[in-house]
């Protein structure tokens, strides 16, 4: 069974359940990946990678969500 990890998810930090990928965590999160951009340790992760990019204890993710409207 995995031990927690912890990592800081856009600025808090945050105990999360396992070491996991991407699109897992934005899963967990409630996210639609199809609407955010994904940064992992400063570096911007492409769409076409969530499933394979893991987040791991001590990792920082900034995630931003994109708002239609006019």
């Amino acid at each position: 069974m995995s031990t927690p990890a912890e990592i800081t998810l856009n600025g808090d930090c945050r105990a999360w359940p396992r070491e996991q990928t991407i699109e897992h965590l934005l899963q967990d999160l409630g996210l639609d990946s199809r609407v955010v951009a994904v940064e992992l340790n400063r570096l911007v992760v492409k769409r076409g990678r969530y499933g394979d990019m893991l987040v791991r204890e001590g990792d920082e993710v900034e995630i931003v969500s994109f708002v239609g409207g006019g």
